[in-house]
């Protein structure tokens, strides 16, 4: 029996919208980058961009248990000396919410040529209106 090895021009995409309401942050990155990365597939090899696109909203409404929202730290360097900006998850979450859940899947994705691939296929937004309507997206459940 022979293995099977998907090839880029067979790859069909469908597009897949989550509503990020008071769901936990991690479990819904999980969820999000396995999804990406086409590992709901079948037809899932590992070398292969095989993942489907994402569409995030209520990203404002994530949840983060415990003691996060005050504690964790994101941090940044602007390439400039004494450039290390660092701010709290409550901070992120007042100016761009949907950067909590972008930096979450990303760091849940490979680090090989084909994350940037995978991660332009992610589209996050902070409300519940997004622009991807005409591709009629199918609700994918998490949890």
């Amino acid at each position: 029996m022979k293995s099977y090895v998907a090839k880029q021009e067979e790859v069909e995409r469908t597009w897949f919208v989550v509503d990020a309401a008071g769901q936990p942050l991690g479990r819904l990155a999980v969820k999000v980058a396995n999804v990406l990365r086409g590992r709901n597939k079948v037809t899932y090899t590992p070398h292969v961009d095989t993942g489907d696109f994402v569409v995030v909203v209520n990203a404002e409404k994530v949840k983060l248990t415990g003691r996060k929202n005050q504690q964790k730290v994101y941090k940044r360097y602007t390439g400039y000396r004494d450039g290390l900006r660092e701010q709290t998850a409550a901070v992120v979450r007042a100016r761009h919410p949907e950067r909590l859940i972008e930096r979450a899947v990303r760091g849940m994705l490979p680090r090989n040529r084909l994350s940037r691939q995978i991660f332009a296929r992610l589209k996050v937004y902070a409300g519940a209106e997004h622009p991807h309507a005409a591709h009629k997206p199918a609700e994918l459940k998490i949890g």
